[in-house]
């Protein structure tokens, strides 16, 4: 829904000489810019990956699973565990690299909420910080408004994308496209944000400045 496009960005973009993919599943087109790398487990890098990290400035990590669609502990993995991890491999090759999270409204630092989603993208963004040290950069959208037709994962998702109208409505606090969070993601690498959380109105706020 985001990661598609913040690609198409990528690979539009003058600024940027190559875009190296990597994921569980291949993505359908090719691109003279592009190189794809694909494991079936996301934690075992394939070597040829790993031997081009060093000349990867920054990363854009869009990978993310619903709430309720998996067991607490794959949540857990998909969540925390996948990002960090890729970044332990990014830092290892170029420590002066960058890293963009995309995670969500309500992501909790002090990591004790009673939500699972809370929780884990809060730790997930403590390690982050931690590790990158003033390079890291979190997107925190609302609800996110899917600009391409698709089929809705569960009732609340097909119900808040019929409440959207009402949500843009509230004010920028609380709802975002996929093509606008997709800009601001992308957007991070050619402009850095001037702070390290950007919550959904800092994220519009941003793509417009």
């Amino acid at each position: 829904m985001v990661g598609s496009h913040v690609l198409k960005l990528a690979l539009a973009s003058d600024e940027v000489s190559k875009v190296i993919v990597y994921g569980r599943s291949s993505i359908d087109f090719d691109h003279k810019k592009m190189e794809e790398f694909l494991s079936p487990v996301f934690t075992q890098f394939p070597v040829d990956l790993l031997a081009q990290m060093g000349d990867v400035d920054h990363i854009l990590f869009c990978v993310g699973v619903y709430t309720g669609a998996v067991k607490r502990e794959l949540f857990r993995e998909i969540t925390v565990d996948y990002p960090v991890e890729l970044a332990r491999k990014h830092l290892e090759a170029n420590p002066k690299g960058s890293f963009t999270l995309l995670s969500g409204q309500g992501a909790d630092r002090s990591e004790k909420s009673r939500m699972m989603f809370a929780e884990d993208k809060g730790a997930a963004e403590n390690l982050l910080s931690t590790m990158y040290a003033g390079t890291f950069y979190t997107f925190r959208p609302g609800y996110i408004y899917p600009v391409e037709k698709r089929v809705e994962p569960n009732f609340s998702y097909k119900l808040s994308r019929s409440l959207y109208p009402l949500l843009k409505h509230l004010g920028p606090k609380f709802s975002i496209t996929s093509h606008q969070l997709a800009e601001g993601i992308f957007t991070s690498v050619v402009r850095t944000p001037d702070q390290e959380i950007l919550e959904n109105h800092e994220i519009l706020n941003y793509i417009h400045s």
